[in-house]
């Protein structure tokens, strides 16, 4: 069995633990509390906040829908209006965050949208790479500033980490490197340099437009995603947005990597216990916010999105077959450069190729 095959069966594993393992970290957190006890939190959350969460949610998926028109125009493709743009990423991306966030998350919804608008395999490749990319390139930039504007905020997981990994000066140094990432990485792009190789690694460097275009759109997707759960915690035991930021992007970065669906139960144990929690009504207001935050960021787009998936699919079936007696070439479409910030585009063109089939 090759490595490629391995890897299909390992992950999905891997998942599952983690699911497991968080899920039993999670119950030795929340048998002190009560089920009516979190439900009273949650309405004890005012209805302007509740607007500002929602509000929040609608900021973040407006940002990852800029994500794939970025992508697009890196791809040189124009003639694919916002609204079914938009329609797509929402789609995708409101089903791989309850399924799992990999890269070939929702690859078979982009690919049979765009592939309706006259795409190739290798240009939808291309734009999943490169969405993947933008929004690896947001956590680094926001975790960047976090680590340097507050260093102390390591200090949270005091116990829970190795002395040195929680140290404020391990967190500026750390924060720092980050933003040089960022930073060599704008660069690049500026000067037109030629892709950084370190190993396997391929750093390709874009045009300066959709550079800038990331630096703005991966950011304001991580604001709008921790906005939600910043809204949604009473202002007593709010730290503050930084301190949210911060704690939101370790937890959602433990989560994807971790390979649960959805992060279920990683997330969760991440949070709760970064913000340091000193008695049961606390535990009990960090359980709402974070309910509130899967119910806005996860489970109301999942439901909008099968509906869109059904729709969609709907009409292509009838349009199918209304148009089988007399079929239409379809428009063809500039081959695009293959080339993805960070990444082989070639091997996930394949790979993506695999995945669908």
């Amino acid at each position: 069995m090759s490595m490629k095959k391995l890897s299909e069966f390992i992950w999905p594993i891997i998942g599952l633990a983690a699911v497991v393992i968080s899920g039993y970290f999670l119950y030795q957190e929340l048998k002190t509390t009560s089920i009516s006890a979190i439900g009273d939190a949650i309405l004890a959350i005012p209805p302007h906040r509740i607007v500002l969460a929602a509000l929040s949610t609608l900021v973040a998926y407006a940002a990852l829908a800029w994500y794939d028109r970025i992508a697009l125009l890196h791809l040189g493709v124009s003639h694919i209006s916002w609204v079914f743009v938009s329609l797509c990423s929402f789609t995708t991306y409101a089903l791989s965050h309850n399924i799992g966030a990999s890269v070939f998350s929702g690859a078979l919804v982009r690919y049979r949208a765009y592939t309706a608008k006259g795409l190739t395999a290798a240009q939808v490749a291309v734009l999943v790479a490169l969405c993947s990319f933008t929004f690896f390139l947001g956590t680094v930039l926001l975790g960047g500033m976090t680590l340097v504007i507050d260093p102390n905020l390591l200090s949270r997981l005091d116990g829970k980490l190795p002395g040195f990994l929680t140290d404020p000066k391990t967190a500026l140094v750390v924060g720092a490197c980050m933003l040089g990432f960022a930073a060599l990485y704008a660069i690049g792009s500026i000067l037109h340099m030629r892709p950084l190789h370190i190993r396997s690694f391929k750093l390709e460097y874009p045009r300066p437009g959709i550079m800038v275009r990331q630096f703005l759109a991966a950011p304001l997707e991580l604001l709008g995603a921790a906005g939600i759960i910043y809204f949604a915690l009473p202002d007593a035991m709010n730290p503050g947005f930084i301190p949210v930021l911060a704690i939101f992007l370790a937890s959602f970065s433990v989560a994807l990597a971790s390979h649960a669906p959805g992060g279920l139960g990683v997330f969760e144990i991440v949070f709760i216990t970064a913000m340091h929690i000193t008695d049961v009504a606390q535990k009990d207001a960090v359980i709402a916010a974070v309910i509130v935050f899967r119910i806005f960021y996860f489970w109301i787009p999942a439901l909008i999105s099968i509906v869109v998936v059904v729709a969609f699919e709907r009409s292509r079936l009838a349009a199918a077959i209304g148009t089988a007696a007399h079929p239409r070439p379809p428009k063809p479409v500039p081959d695009a450069p293959v080339t993805v910030p960070g990444l082989d585009a070639r091997e996930m063109e394949r790979d993506l190729k695999r995945k669908i089939v």
